[in-house]
């Protein structure tokens, strides 16, 4: 991988590990159904205006907005705005990698390897971990959330997979056209009509810098730049990339919101990095390590 592009890479799996510190920013200033809205309108307009729509029938796009923005994001606000630490949702997302491996076994076939479903056991007893210290329902509920956020985070891997060979720029883009007016309809019943004037007026440059950076940094330039390395280079060697993401999102959240959490939510963390090290690497590993048959005489 050249320079160019391990720099490329380096600053997408920083947006994103930032991305969650921009939400609980976000969210302190506006209704986190209403963020989640303005973050796809955002997204979506006036990129759709440049970018060419993607080849891909319209359900599966239409599916692919609704389980990401409605679902997986909508999730993920509320969450983060019901007081799901910044840093740990970015550890607890991840296991939207081993949602994926079970979807695509019930619904595509796959049959994962063994040390595939090692990692996920381990990942989801990290994950147990991480419930135990959170078991008052008023710390439980955001995690739930949290863990819901990544299983919608899973179907839409899965219906990716479905899209095909896709620009994932251009899907993200004119996908994006769907969770604002669903999110907004929300936003009126749960959060009031009131929401939208009340968080124009009390808007600071710290808010609007936060929706702008999780609009445009995160999803633009994050999925833009995701989609030059995936061209560029074998999906083995991008992928670990995002193995950083957690990373990022726990040191920023420490450094930027002044973030701690609890020596059993580290340890929790601490297994869910270590089942997604075992998912990513243990195949490629083993397969390296395991002794080569015999030549045939």
């Amino acid at each position: 991988m050249s320079l160019r592009h391990l720099l490329l890479a380096f600053g997408v799996v920083t947006v994103w590990g930032l991305n969650f510190v921009a939400i609980r920013w976000g969210v302190d200033e506006v209704p986190p159904l209403l963020l989640t809205a303005l973050r796809f309108a955002l997204a979506a307009v006036p990129a759709v205006f440049f970018i060419r729509p993607p080849k891909v029938g319209l359900a599966l796009l239409v599916a692919y907005g609704f389980a990401i923005g409605v679902l997986q994001f909508g999730l993920l606000f509320v969450a983060i705005s019901l007081g799901m630490p910044a840093g740990l949702s970015s550890v607890v997302m991840q296991v939207q990698a081993f949602f994926t491996i079970g979807l695509a076994v019930a619904f595509l076939g796959e049959r994962p390897g063994l040390l595939q479903l090692a990692g996920a056991v381990v990942a989801f007893a990290g994950i147990g971990v991480i419930g135990l210290e959170r078991l008052q329902g008023a710390a439980l509920l955001p995690l739930l959330m949290t863990i819901a956020a990544a299983l919608f985070w899973g179907i839409g891997n899965i219906i990716t997979k479905k899209a095909g060979a896709v620009d994932m720029l251009s899907f993200v883009v004119w996908s994006s056209l769907v969770p604002p007016l669903p999110l907004l309809l929300a936003s009126l019943l749960l959060e009031g009509p009131g929401a939208l004037p009340q968080a124009l007026v009390g808007l600071t440059w710290l808010g609007a810098g936060s929706l702008l950076f999780i609009a445009y940094a995160s999803t633009l330039f994050g999925y833009g730049g995701w989609s030059v390395l995936l061209q560029r280079y074998p999906a083995n060697l991008v992928a670990p990339f995002a193995l950083l993401v957690p990373i990022t999102g726990i040191g920023g959240a420490a450094l930027l919101l002044g973030e701690t959490i609890s020596a059993v939510e580290i340890a929790g963390s601490v297994l869910v990095f270590a089942g997604l090290l075992l998912n990513v690497f243990g195949p490629r590993l083993w397969g390296r390590l395991r002794p080569r048959a015999a030549p045939a005489p």
